[in-house]
């Protein structure tokens, strides 16, 4: 069945976010802060772990690293782009809309987890793949191995951020859906080099959030969002 994956990864988000919020209820406050700065540490080291996979090369048992230029280029204009929308403004917007309509109005927290669960959920490699190989051939195992994770990131989130945090499940239902419906045309431009690029700015991007984490919101990641198409452009620039 075709979209099946987006469906099982939304569904494990929402799972993830009841399991958390009722779960959460039983830390105090230094217990949800502490976890808070566990949940921000392991999403840094998930970051530079693809952010050094896509930089870093051995030849010969030399390390040697590269793509600083692509990483400093998409970054730079990506953000100048993303700022000039306001990228950011326009998710928490849409934050505050949702915390109103489900009744959270009380809730300060909230806008902050909804924008910072729905960035670690829906940056990265695995999504776009996923879906378009769900789309394409119906094969929605990628999808079924993120929903694990993402299970897991979301208990966690909503632990220590709040249940903000499970409203995640509508940008990742959008955009999975969207990249599923969308597919046969999609797969072209996704090329290897393509994706290796995106995965690459999609780690630091991650390790970005992590950094918002750990301690409190220093970089508007929302804003950072264009890089990620400004990367996969950047396979298709002719070099030599």
């Amino acid at each position: 069945m075709i979209g099946l994956g987006t469906i099982i990864n939304t569904a494990a988000i929402v799972l993830g976010g009841l399991c958390g919020h009722f779960f959460g209820r039983l830390l105090k406050e230094r217990h949800q802060s502490s976890l808070t700065v566990s949940c921000g540490i392991s999403v840094l080291f998930i970051g530079i772990a693809g952010a050094m996979q896509g930089m870093l090369t051995i030849n010969d048992g030399v390390i040697n690293s590269g793509q600083a230029m692509l990483v400093t280029i998409c970054l730079a204009l990506g953000t100048l782009v993303g700022e000039i929308i306001n990228i950011e403004g326009q998710f928490e917007r849409f934050g505050g809309w949702l915390k109103i309509k489900t009744g959270n109005a009380k809730d300060k927290d909230f806008i902050n987890a909804f924008v910072t669960a729905s960035l670690t959920v829906c940056i990265g490699a695995m999504a776009i793949v996923g879906a378009i190989q769900d789309g394409i051939l119906g094969d929605w195992s990628i999808l079924a191995t993120k929903a694990v994770l993402d299970f897991i990131i979301i208990i966690v989130m909503t632990c220590s951020l709040g249940k903000g945090s499970v409203f995640s499940a509508i940008p990742v239902l959008l955009l999975e859906g969207l990249i599923t419906l969308f597919a046969t045309f999609l797969k072209p431009v996704m090329t290897d080099l393509a994706m290796n690029y995106l995965s690459l700015i999609g780690s630091i991007l991650i390790f970005c959030v992590g950094l918002n984490l750990v301690w409190g919101k220093k970089v508007r990641v929302a804003n950072m969002l264009p890089a990620l198409i400004l990367a996969v452009a950047a396979a298709f620039i002719p070099v030599g």
